[in-house]
């Protein structure tokens, strides 16, 4: 193998959705994250960057070229990792309507975590620190 391992220093997911509205509101609202920067084409918002703390997520609109029934979400969970109250983040989230795999509890292996699927169907734990 030739030349030096990838040094990364961020990773920024991106996450294709069908209804963008929609999304941001369980990431914003529901969630806690902020929008710091928006791109729209012809008057319309077509795709948003998200923070919340050190953490970027990109939520673009989905444009059905590669058809409407298309799956998203399938095989990926994010862990979100925080030192915040989980209790309280689990009860904006419910306060927001989304609905919860489970209250927050501890993990068999220690830390405390709560779950969640997104309208897309991609899942999210949010836990504090192992």
């Amino acid at each position: 193998m030739t030349g030096s391992a990838l040094n990364a220093t961020q990773l920024f997911p991106s996450l294709t959705v069908n209804d963008l509205t929609k999304s941001l509101h369980f990431y914003v609202d529901g969630l806690g994250f902020e929008i710091v920067d928006k791109n729209e084409s012809d008057g319309v918002l077509r795709f948003a960057m998200l923070k919340a703390g050190n953490v970027m997520l990109g939520i673009g609109q989905d444009d059905f070229t590669k058809g409407r029934d298309r799956t998203k979400g399938v095989g990926i969970r994010f862990w979100i990792q925080s030192t915040q109250d989980l209790v309280a983040l689990a009860n904006r989230a419910k306060a927001a309507g989304i609905t919860l795999d489970a209250d927050p509890a501890p993990l068999p292996w220690g830390p405390m975590a709560f779950a969640m699927v997104d309208a897309d169907g991609y899942m999210l734990t949010i836990s504090s620190p192992s």
